[in-house]
């Protein structure tokens, strides 16, 4: 055998597969329409969509689909040409370069008897054979998207795999057991349905399958079809507890499930089934801790739910438990009609919810039941509306803690409003009497104008206030408390004060350890700042440090134990000595070596000596101003006038420093909005607004005082302070003897102060001690401290 012939013997697979494709390709194309419309209608069928339509409908769409595949199927014969075996070995020939197939079964036509002629032949015959080995099938070309330009065939095949995922092949079956031609030969025949509710996630049953008793949630659907002669078929159950009456031999029957019993289909081929029905139970739901406040005011609460498939919604309900109210004070009125507090209990976002825990996170702090005993109702619903409730929890609604009592009064005051409207002439009459005294009992002007204007607005408003007022001056009233409580002050010194007092203000009352947690940082963090602070004062003004002369001397390692120490009792519980150290150390700091100030009296250019006039003198006219809206006796005039004085020596400054430099250039900023202020002041004062005077003279005091310390950082500057490096002989001499903010003497490596000389000789110990021992018997001597407190100030003194 030739290589020729070898290589054609070869070339028959492809052949066959390329003729092949030609079927496929032939067949697609003159029969897509067909298998595209069956397709559609097995999927509809598997979905059981002729169950649920009228059977006249369901024959007409029957015959409609019958007629139509018989239409397709003769158009697509008539199209359909049947493929030869030439044309697969033109299409398979075509597909490769210079078409060498029909080369090797061509014949030599002229020259065959020429050797020369002949071995020519044979070499190009040769050279077609070796083209002819790369053969490969040939791929159909069914062109169809041309054809189908709606993408029907796409279409039919995506029902197809629906179908087959989440129908049912046997209901196709049921077409078959139609009334029909057939009914009469066959007899009658019926077909049916139970299909649970959707929520519980079970499959549907076919009854015609199930011979054996049934169990199916409650309320699932029965769906039953007979087939025949008017009561050839009839059906009677007992459980649906129908009251009305039914048809048993109507042709579709539907009823829902509620109890167990009998189902049966009677006549030939009928059937029994013995039906169990599985309650629905409504969901449980439970607390699983007890109800806790973080140190914001949120409540916490958590609790746990569940249900046999799953909760859908949750609820809790809070209400005013009005006979637990001790109605005292502003709360012996009436209190006005609230509706309950209702809050979505949260749910999971993901996974299942037949069984879950949860915490309900909430901010209740602002509302009128703060703080008062109120009744929790926890309340779940399951997908079948079932409600499943909770024991009361009663408690005391958690909110906000005030410690500064002036900001605690105003809450309290802000709460009797919002009890009765009948209470705004007591809020105004007790918010009078707070105010009466005002000397250092508001740390800034504003909290007290602020103040002012809830009074006048009660004062006019009276007994008779609107609901809207009432709101609107029971926000102010929260904003004040806020603003008392947590402050606005720029000094770390009053920072560190503020977060003393409340830290005592809550051992003393006995707050929640996360609380003491909190305010024991929030100390911790004060103190660094004003450390710092005085370290910085103390490079700036190092004359001012000399001047102080001798003070309290603490390491900052000391200082650290102390407040560890202090932490730790507190978490044992023995407030009382917590708060005997947290004394000594409140006189600690009070008696630390460097103070706040202003700045050096003595240094810098007269134009910085004349702004701090300035800011004292205005502070003096703004205390005076205070003083006289007090008496209600202003001479606003005299104080207008004086205003104005202080605004033109303010324009009359000489040469500052740092005019080139970004210190420099804030403060003149800052002095130029002083200056702005100072005039909006002495407007209102000639106005008659003398609350708006006091707020613009805060103003131009807060400006100056930021426009001093621009300007005192410009001055250190202009000066050349040292940044690094060995200080100059006249330093040394100023510095050599200098002390650190905690009165300690520089230490060695840069480390700012040393734990040396602590105690410096005999006569500074027994001094010391000697103050310590009068401390003491003075707090074991006061009668309104805690007598937990005093008696362990009786035993120190017993170690002395």
């Amino acid at each position: 055998m030739s290589d020729i012939d070898a290589t054609l013997r070869r070339l028959r697979w492809p052949i066959r597969l390329t003729l092949a494709g030609l079927w496929a390709e032939r067949l697609a194309r003159s029969f897509w329409p067909l298998w595209t419309i069956a397709l559609i209608t097995f999927a509809t069928l598997a979905f059981g969509v002729q169950d649920r339509l009228p059977l006249e409908v369901v024959w007409g769409w029957m015959v409609v689909i019958v007629l139509g595949g018989c239409a397709l199927l003769i158009r697509g014969i008539r199209r359909f040409r049947i493929p030869r075996r030439a044309e697969a070995v033109a299409r398979l020939d075509a597909s490769l370069p210079g078409q060498p197939i029909a080369s090797l079964t061509d014949t030599q036509a002229i020259g065959s008897a020429d050797p020369a002629s002949a071995a020519v032949w044979d070499a190009h015959r040769r050279r077609m054979a070796q083209r002819a080995e790369g053969a490969r099938p040939v791929a159909p070309k069914p062109d169809l998207p041309r054809r189908d330009p709606f993408a029907l065939r796409y279409f039919a095949l995506t029902a197809l795999v629906v179908a087959l995922l989440f129908g049912s092949v046997w209901r196709v079956a049921t077409v078959a057991g139609l009334p029909g031609g057939q009914v009469a030969a066959t007899g009658p025949m019926w077909e049916g349905w139970i299909q649970p509710p959707a929520y519980t996630g079970k499959p549907a049953l076919y009854l015609n399958d199930l011979t054996g008793p049934i169990t199916v949630p409650v309320n699932s659907h029965v769906l039953l079809r007979l087939y025949g002669g008017v009561g050839d078929l009839t059906v009677a159950e007992t459980v649906s507890a129908r009251t009305e009456a039914a048809t048993a031999s109507a042709p579709r029957q539907e009823f829902d499930i509620r109890q167990s019993g009998l189902l049966t289909i009677a006549g030939d081929g009928g059937r029994e089934w013995s039906v169990t029905v599985t309650p629905d139970a409504p969901p449980t739901l439970s607390g699983t801790g007890d109800l806790t406040r973080e140190a914001d005011g949120k409540m916490r609460l958590p609790f746990q739910a569940a249900d046999d498939y799953g909760v859908t919604g949750g609820q809790a309900e809070i209400a005013l438990d009005l006979p637990a109210v001790d109605r005292r004070y502003g709360l012996t009125a009436e209190p006005e009609p609230r509706d309950p507090i209702r809050i979505d209990l949260p749910l999971p976002v993901s996974g299942q919810r037949t069984a879950f825990s949860d915490v309900l996170v909430q901010d209740l702090s602002q509302h009128p039941y703060a703080n008062l005993p109120v009744t929790i109702r926890l309340s779940a619903t399951d997908a079948a509306g079932q409600t499943g409730m909770a024991e009361p929890i009663h408690t005391t609604l958690p909110g906000k803690r005030f410690f500064d009592p002036l900001a605690a009064a105003l809450v309290e005051m802000r709460r009797d409003l919002l009890w009765s409207r009948g209470n705004a002439p007591r809020v105004d009459q007790v918010l009078h009497a707070i105010t009466h005294r005002p000397e250092g009992l508001f740390r800034n002007n504003r909290v007290f104008l602020r103040l002012r204007a809830v009074m006048r607005d009660l004062s006019t408003a009276g007994p008779e206030i609107t609901t809207e007022a009432r709101d609107r001056l029971a926000e102010e009233l929260w904003a004040i408390a806020l603003l008392v409580e947590d402050g606005d002050a720029n000094s770390a010194r009053e920072r560190m004060q503020r977060a003393q007092d409340r830290l005592s203000q809550a051992m003393r009352d006995g707050a929640d350890p996360s609380e003491i947690e909190s305010l024991m940082q929030e100390l911790r963090q004060a103190t660094d700042d004003y450390i710092r602070e005085l370290a910085e004062n103390a490079q700036r003004n190092p004359d001012q440090q000399q001047a102080q002369g001798e003070g309290q001397e603490l390491t900052g390692d000391q200082l650290q134990q102390m407040m560890d120490q202090i932490q730790s009792l507190m978490q044992q519980g023995r407030m009382a000595e917590a708060q005997a150290l947290m004394d000594q150390l409140r006189q600690m700091m009070e008696n630390l070596q460097v103070t706040e100030g202003e700045g050096g009296q003595g240094s810098g250019p007269p134009s910085m000596r004349q702004l701090q006039d300035t800011l004292r003198d205005q502070q003096d006219l703004s205390d005076e101003g205070f003083e006289s809206l007090q008496d209600g006796q202003p001479d606003r005039q005299g104080l207008a006038d004086r205003q104005r004085e202080l605004r033109e020596r303010l324009g009359e400054l000489g040469e500052l420093p740092g005019q080139d430099t970004p210190p420099g250039q804030e403060g003149q900023r800052q002095i130029d909005r002083a200056g702005r202020a100072m005039d909006k002041a002495e407007q209102a004062l000639r106005d008659g607004d003398m609350s708006g005077a006091l707020d613009q003279q805060a103003e131009a005091m807060e400006a100056l005082r930021d426009g001093l310390r621009q300007m005192n950082e410009a001055l250190a500057q202009e000066q050349g302070e040292p940044q690094g490096g060995e200080p100059s002989e006249q330093q040394g001499q100023t510095e050599g003897d200098g002390r650190d903010p905690l009165g300690r003497p520089p230490g060695d490596s840069a480390r700012i102060g040393s734990d040396r000389n602590l105690l410096q000789g005999e006569d500074q110990a027994r001094q010391r001690a000697e103050e310590l021992l009068g401390e003491i018997r003075r707090r074991a001597g006061e009668q309104q401290r805690p007598e937990e407190e005093r008696d362990y100030l009786r035993r120190l003194l017993d170690f002395f």
